[in-house]
């Protein structure tokens, strides 16, 4: 651990705002500055993430750490910040790691096979409401981390569960569900994550209050396809 003191922080500014003031204050020394990931800073992205004092994205729930405020800490409190705690998420330097393993379980089977061209009247293609929901919901994960990080496990369950929940639960994403759960979570189990045990510190890190009932439905689509999988090879074989 390195000690570093911030100085003229303002109660007003974001946890990135302070770190910029550090790393100016350690460029001016010449000193090399603290190395962390950042990109829209409006809690979108999902690339600012790293533990503070033990927890993912910080203190205050459903806050991405741009959006952290340093209103939310006293004065002259020692904050211990790291990396994302996950040997999925290897470090790449001070707080920013790899985050690779993401993007080949998305790129693994997350696509829809839709038509080109103007886009569809809004009501062609009816969703009940109840799914447009749900799928809303799970939609919302922006693939920060914070659920890896903070699972004893370093399971990436409701990560690729919201992936898979968010396709299949919509009209559009009918046509290769079955082969995206198959594809998706044989990434998954590829990568260096741990096996999801129910234990919930995901959906309490996560700072769009993903629910856990995306794994139920990601298990459930997948055992379904394995089921379907199973029948259409012995099929073939017969």
């Amino acid at each position: 651990m390195q000690r570093y003191e911030a100085k003229d922080v303002s109660p007003d500014m974001s946890f990135l705002e302070m770190l910029d003031v550090v790393n100016e204050k350690l460029i001016a020394e010449g000193t090399a500055p603290i190395t962390f990931e950042h990109d829209c800073r409006e809690g979108i992205c999902g690339s600012c993430g790293f533990m503070i004092n033990g927890v993912a994205h910080g203190p205050k729930s459903g806050t991405t750490v741009c959006q952290l405020h340093m209103r939310s800490f006293k004065d002259g409190d020692e904050l211990y910040l790291e990396p994302w705690r996950a040997k999925a998420f290897p470090v790449l330097k001070d707080l920013m790691v790899d985050r690779n393993a993401f993007d080949r379980i998305i790129a693994a089977g997350g696509f829809i096979t839709a038509r080109t061209g103007s886009a569809q009247d809004a009501n062609s293609i009816p969703v009940p409401k109840a799914y447009a929901d749900r799928a809303m919901d799970a939609a919302a994960c922006i693939g920060c981390g914070a659920c890896v990080a903070s699972c004893p496990n370093a399971s990436a369950a409701l990560f690729t569960g919201a992936k898979i929940s968010h396709l299949g639960l919509l009209p559009q994403g009918q046509a290769e569900r079955d082969r995206r759960a198959l594809r998706m979570i044989a990434q998954f189990s590829s990568e260096l994550f741990g096996s999801c045990t129910n234990i919930g510190e995901c959906e309490a890190a996560c700072p769009k209050h993903i629910s856990l009932s995306v794994i139920a439905q990601m298990n459930g689509d997948y055992l379904k396809a394995s089921v379907r999988d199973r029948g259409a090879v012995k099929e073939s074989s017969d």
